[in-house]
């Protein structure tokens, strides 16, 4: 059974807070884990929302400030002792070279798994997996900085009143689906049209075409929102966004569940990234996330 979930191991900026870890997600997406922006602290919160190194196929990187990938060290080398069976794959920007090698190689270590360094140098596909593709988009902050989507591709969904009307069951359900026809009856007199799952990643960024392009059409979002409303100011000065921003990103995209994360220390009171998201008129379903928390995909419409 296929387990498409998003675990936030930390929520946090640049400056962790008593209940706040430093940056850390893991999407899982049928049998393949993709970890988001590994901070500090992470291989411990793994640990804690039950996330094994075992379960990583991939790392996506958005740029290197601290709080995005100081924890990318301890990853690749928990990777590494635990003898983790398949290949690891990590994207990130190609700017920031320099600063994947010293955390690759921050520390002596014996290297035991295959890491494929696959890094990011412009919009557009990046990898396909066995149900999904991947791809970046540039955003807009200090630093380079690539957001990542994740597109299932569409299908088609067996609709049973049209299979009974052209009495066809049991193992001939399969083949129609695999050769496209049986009998003179085609699979889409039998099925419909199923939309694939979107699912994307947008940290520290502006507004701007890449925010858009990444949210749209998104089953789920998981977007920064580092600063409230009334500080829009200095969010647009240090290249972040408010959550009355993300929320209107989201809104205009179509979005169906929205997660706000990566909050500033500033702030002590969560409920006001919903009230302000809520007032800028997103209606989807809303997650304000705090670290350890799960988020499953909304099932497809």
């Amino acid at each position: 059974m296929s387990v498409r979930e998003f675990v936030v191991l930390g929520t946090a900026s640049q400056v962790p807070t008593r209940h706040r870890n430093h940056n850390g997600y893991l999407l899982r997406w049928d049998g393949e884990g993709i970890l988001f922006d590994p901070g500090e602290g992470t291989q411990r919160q793994m640990l804690r929302a039950g996330v094994a190194a075992h379960d990583i196929n991939r790392i996506c990187i958005t740029h290197f400030h601290g709080d995005h990938s100081l924890g990318l060290a301890g990853v690749i080398q928990r990777i590494n002792l635990d003898q983790v069976p398949h290949p690891v794959t990590a994207h990130y920007p190609a700017s920031g070279q320099k600063f994947f090698d010293r955390l690759r190689y921050a520390t002596a270590y014996r290297e035991t798994v295959p890491l494929h360094e696959e890094p990011v140098a412009a919009d557009g596909p990046l990898a396909r997996g066995a149900s999904y593709v991947l791809e970046a988009r540039l955003l807009s902050h200090p630093v380079e900085s690539f957001g990542y989507r994740i597109t299932e591709p569409d299908g088609r969904r067996m609709v049973p009143e049209l299979l009974a009307r052209h009495g066809i069951k049991g193992p001939d359900v399969g083949r129609i689906q695999r050769e496209g026809q049986l009998g003179g009856v085609t699979l889409d007199e039998v099925s419909e049209h199923r939309p694939g799952q979107r699912f994307a990643f947008v940290m520290d960024t502006r507004l701007c075409p890449g925010v858009d392009a990444l949210a749209e059409g998104c089953d789920l979002l998981v977007i920064e929102s580092t600063f409230l409303d009334e500080d829009e100011r200095l969010a647009t000065d240090h290249g972040h966004l408010t959550a009355g921003q993300a929320a209107r990103v989201a809104r205009d995209a179509g979005v169906r569940h929205l997660v706000l994360t990566h909050f500033s220390q500033r702030y002590t009171d969560p409920s006001e990234f919903e009230r302000q998201a809520r007032a800028a008129g997103f209606e989807g379903e809303l997650t304000v996330a705090a670290d350890l928390v799960r988020v499953p995909l909304p099932k497809r419409g």
